[in-house]
């Protein structure tokens, strides 16, 4: 598809959405695996199913629930997607990118993300929240290859910081505040949807990262193309280390996610506070620029 028939598509689900009213988001929420609980703490002024918005994905995850969402958190106008997409069901990383891409022409600069995650670690257990400080995507592939979206983003966009500084600041303070454990390390992407074997678990630990999933780098890189903020939270959901590994149960790390979603919730309200203004809109961000949308 060429770069202008990408941006129609994208701008026609931006008017869909906009048509059903709700106020213009500052913030954008992608929510993971067990983690669509977050929703509940918004005041919701628009929910739709994503098969009813042109050109959308549809989640086929039991867990995820399919929806995306407009209101507001703690004040602060955002839009969050209750329920995502990955690559092990079939799609692309461009078409994984497509929501993020809609929440910016929406109006959101800034992107919280969170995930289910398994730990490496062998000092962090189950249920710990980690904010992400770097990442490492071994799914192959980037939301990004293909025709250039001029009007979001450079061709080469740089990666040297993906995850803000300034964020990450906030949810410590955040954090310490609430009282809330939280880690601060890197997460490797990788495709699934069959778990690790031990010698992969050596590998990516070796590698540098500290925990693993099979989502979050395509939304980052799509946020960063076009230069918006970025946190991201994972909840480690099961132990993965390979001298002392056990067979996943998948219930089982569903639930420890279930359990992690009122710290998550305290943890991302928090950091929204930390970002409002007096007038409750969230700062301005110095290097994000806002595409136009236009009816084309």
């Amino acid at each position: 598809m060429s770069a202008g028939g990408e941006m129609a598509r994208i701008r026609a689900a931006v008017h869909a959405v906009q048509a059903l009213g709700g106020g213009a988001p500052r913030v954008g929420i992608v929510l993971g695996t067990g983690l669509g609980g977050l929703a509940d703490a918004m005041e919701v002024d628009v929910s739709v199913p994503y098969e009813e918005l042109p050109h959308f994905p549809v989640s086929t995850v039991d867990t995820h629930h399919g929806r995306l969402l407009l209101g507001s958190l703690n004040g602060v106008q955002v839009v969050a997607m209750q329920g995502r997409f990955h690559r092990y069901e079939g799609y692309t990383l461009r078409q994984i990118a497509f929501p993020v891409r809609v929440m910016r022409l929406l109006g959101a600069d800034t992107l919280i993300v969170s995930a289910a995650c398994g730990g490496m670690n062998p000092l962090w257990d189950p249920g710990d929240l980690v904010l992400l400080d770097d990442h490492i995507n071994l799914m192959g592939d980037s939301p990004l290859v293909g025709p250039n979206l001029d009007e979001l983003g450079p061709r080469f966009p740089d990666m040297s910081a993906p995850y803000d500084p300034g964020l990450r600041e906030i949810a410590a303070a955040v954090a310490l505040e609430e009282r809330i454990p939280l880690r601060e390390g890197v997460y490797v992407a990788v495709t699934g949807p069959q778990l690790e074997t031990r010698a992969e678990y050596r590998m990516l630990r070796a590698m540098g990262a500290d925990v693993v999933g099979m989502s979050t780098v395509p939304e980052v890189i799509a946020a960063r193309h076009m230069r918006m903020r970025v946190l991201a939270v994972a909840v480690v959901t099961d132990q993965c280390l390979p001298d002392a590994l056990e067979e996943a149960n998948v219930e089982k790390i569903i639930a420890t996610a279930v359990a992690a979603g009122p710290r998550l919730t305290r943890l991302v309200a928090g950091v929204l506070a930390g970002l409002a203004g007096k007038d409750g809109a969230v700062e301005a961000v110095g290097d994000a620029h806002r595409p136009a949308v236009s009816s084309a």
